[in-house]
């Protein structure tokens, strides 16, 4: 069979050969510019998140040190993982198993890190809702900093030895040579979806509704009690909420994006995870990384009027970093 059709395959003549990534050559064109204008923007304005949160001092604040941390695992998303898969929607793998191996171990390790930041995000949102005045104490920048890097540092312990198997034989999943594929038994998968997703999910879920259900009653007793000497409290209220509210949202749209992907799992099937593949739910976790950013562009003024400053070059001028953004 190699004989007859040698260009088809990887490494023509080569027995254990793949055959290469089949597609129609209009079908290849939109799908490399539309995966390539997702890559493209998802590191552009992950990266004017983290170019805000990083110079202007005035947005140094605990939850936006968890923003930066999400914009981060998004960013490398846009500049490490959707250009892989991109290039090789068409092309075969020829950088061997090893590194076929540490490619997904990134990969998890991001994702596992977004999760949770996730958590410690709805957290966060959940003291300063429902213990205003221990919020200040509690949630510091110095701890936030603590926090994020415990999430890191666990996420590549986790990971590595979730996939301990794949790094002492790498290239145990695949069939054939120029593929890059891991599979994830289903015990395994169904271990690694309790704690990246059930787990947290449910975490986030009970905080969330902790935090409106006290919110609706402060809203309503601050309605009740509507004085000048309570008018600032009603601002920081407001304010919190509306945090609170928007945070929601980058939750939400992080349940709608990565449930697919663990379908396989919760129908007791093996997780089959392929470098060149183009299956939806891989691409739509990935597309989430590209949607956080956008969210804060329709619901945080301060990044709109940060977006505007580093655009225009202004963040050079001097004594730029105390510019009023909020």
């Amino acid at each position: 069979m190699n004989s007859l059709n040698p260009d088809s395959f990887c490494v023509p003549y080569l027995n254990s050969s793949c055959k290469k990534p089949s597609h129609a050559y209009t079908a290849s064109v939109l799908i490399y510019v539309l995966l390539s204008f997702i890559s493209v923007i998802t590191v552009s304005l992950n990266l004017l998140v983290i170019i805000s949160i990083s110079h202007f001092r005035q947005l140094h604040t605990p939850t936006n040190l968890l923003l930066l941390s999400l914009a981060v695992s998004d960013l490398l998303v846009g500049f490490l993982l959707m250009p892989v898969e991109i290039f090789y929607i068409k092309a075969c793998w020829f950088l061997g198993d090893t590194v076929c191996t540490l490619y997904y171990i990134v990969d998890y390790v991001i994702t596992s890190a977004s999760v949770a930041t996730m958590v410690l995000i709805s957290l966060d949102r959940y003291i300063a809702i429902c213990y205003p005045l221990h919020y200040p104490s509690k949630v510091t920048k110095r701890t936030v900093q603590v926090y994020v890097c415990l999430c890191w540092l666990c996420s590549v312990i986790y990971r590595i030895v979730l996939l301990h198997d794949h790094l002492k034989n790498p290239g145990r999943s695949i069939s054939c040579f120029g593929e890059c594929v891991v599979v994830i038994s289903n015990i395994a998968g169904i271990i690694d979806m309790v704690f990246t997703f059930i787990i947290p999910i449910t975490v986030i879920i009970v905080l969330y509704l902790r935090v409106f259900v006290v919110a609706l009653t402060q809203a309503r007793a601050l309605r009740s009690q509507i004085a000048a000497q309570h008018s600032g409290g009603v601002t920081v209220k407001k304010r919190e909420m509306k945090a609170a509210r928007t945070l929601g949202i980058v939750v939400v749209v992080f349940l709608i994006c990565f449930c697919p992907y663990f379908f396989p799992s919760l129908s007791g099937e093996d997780t089959s995870v392929d470098a060149s593949s183009v299956a939806v739910e891989i691409w739509l976790t990935h597309f989430n990384s590209c949607l956080n950013p956008l969210i804060y562009v329709f619901f945080y003024p301060w990044f709109r009027k940060s977006m505007k400053l580093i655009l225009t070059m202004q963040i050079l001028k001097p004594g730029s970093r105390d510019f009023k953004i909020l």
